[in-house]
């Protein structure tokens, strides 16, 4: 095998292929990225068994060949080089030489036979979405999934559910439930899929925000392969049975509140000043007629700030978890939220009316009665 490339593709295609290779692994072949130069292009893979990468990359194939590499060891050391520098990749009996300008580093590969194949999906299922809205939609609900599987596989995951022409997105983690809901150019019949956190984590952080460029969507029954561009993403799906997150949600409401997003999210997070990143304390709204008063008491001091809103109904005192707040609010981009109240003891809902986005979060106990 002999390449040529530049730092800035390769490295580039490096950092994609990275989020699939884990850190430690049993098996070495794994910790390392797999270096394809067949047929006439170039690719680059990792694969940790349960999620892979495949990028193809632009370089210059001097003589054709295959190498797995140690992903971190490559990757310190084409970060190393200059930028401007062209790099030199070369193979022979698992010996691999990377040279640019006067530097060249020796380092020992693994047979590419040994290197895992990335599961072949049948592709006759699919869906299609602009890389732009994926992005966007996995942004607005990914924060709400549980960082615990043991506690449940299913809330580690995204509720990837289509109906006809419409997707909707769902996350929740006990504490909060996450909904977005997106109108798609096709329809598609009937769709559930989970969709591992992690998976769809590290493809909002690789994917283009491109609006006029597709991402393809294939399924089956064990996997998911997210296809764009030169790249694919392949990933298992999490079995079983989502929540029937629609029966955790009410209509009914004793308050409604009508408030500036802007106005909310800075007291909120002015609040946040006074608490630090282990404190529990919660944010402590009182509701009245044209007046929500936001205040928060920790061990360091205490805050109090008054917020003009259009009230409809009772008034009502609740503690809320600032942080679940200042998640949703970021990702809303309404002048205006509408927050509905049942009482101080139930989830609040905030929701817009055309039915885009609905967010649900528990309250505090603050022995309100």
């Amino acid at each position: 095998m002999k390449l040529r490339f530049t730092k800035s593709v390769l490295i580039n295609a490096i950092n994609i292929v990275l989020k699939a290779v884990p850190s430690k692994s049993t098996m070495p072949v794994l910790e390392c990225i797999l270096l394809d130069a067949s047929e006439g292009k170039i690719s680059m893979t990792g694969n940790d068994m349960r999620f892979a990468i495949k990028t193809t990359i632009n370089g210059t194939i001097i003589e054709e060949g295959k190498i797995a590499i140690n992903a971190k060891l490559f990757a310190d050391i084409v970060r190393s080089f200059p930028d401007d520098d062209e790099i030199y990749i070369k193979e022979n009996d698992l010996n691999i030489s990377i040279e640019s300008g006067n530097a060249d580093f020796n380092i020992m590969g693994i047979d590419y036979v040994e290197y895992p194949d990335v599961p072949d999906i049948n592709r006759s299922n699919y869906v299609c979405l602009s890389q732009y809205s994926l992005k966007e939609i996995i942004s607005q609900t990914i924060f709400s999934i549980s960082s615990d599987e043991t506690v449940s596989p299913q809330m580690s995951g995204e509720f990837f559910e289509v109906y006809d022409n419409r997707l909707r997105l769902v996350s929740l983690d006990g504490h909060r439930i996450s909904m977005r809901n997106l109108v798609l150019r096709d329809n598609y019949g009937k769709v559930k899929l989970i969709i591992p956190g992690k998976t769809m984590m590290d493809i909002s952080r690789i994917i283009p925000e491109d609006m006029d460029n597709d991402v393809y969507v294939y399924y089956d029954n064990n996997h998911v392969l997210f296809e764009y561009n030169d790249t694919i993403v392949l990933s298992r799906l999490i079995e079983g049975e989502y929540y029937k997150v629609d029966r955790m949600i009410s209509n009914d409401y004793e308050t409604k509140v009508v408030v500036n997003r802007r106005s909310l999210l800075s007291a909120i997070e002015r609040s946040i000043l006074l608490a630090k990143e282990s404190d529990k304390k919660p944010l402590i709204f009182d509701i009245v007629d044209g007046s929500m008063e936001v205040s928060m008491k920790s061990y360091i001091g205490s805050m109090r700030e008054d917020i003009d809103i259009d009230k409809t109904g009772k008034d009502l005192t609740i503690g809320l978890n600032p942080r679940f707040l200042i998640d949703v609010l970021r990702t809303i981009s309404d002048e205006e939220v509408m927050i509905y109240f049942i009482n101080s003891r139930a989830p609040i809902v905030i929701k817009d009316d055309d039915g885009l986005y609905l967010y649900l979060i528990l309250p505090v106990n603050i022995g309100v009665k």
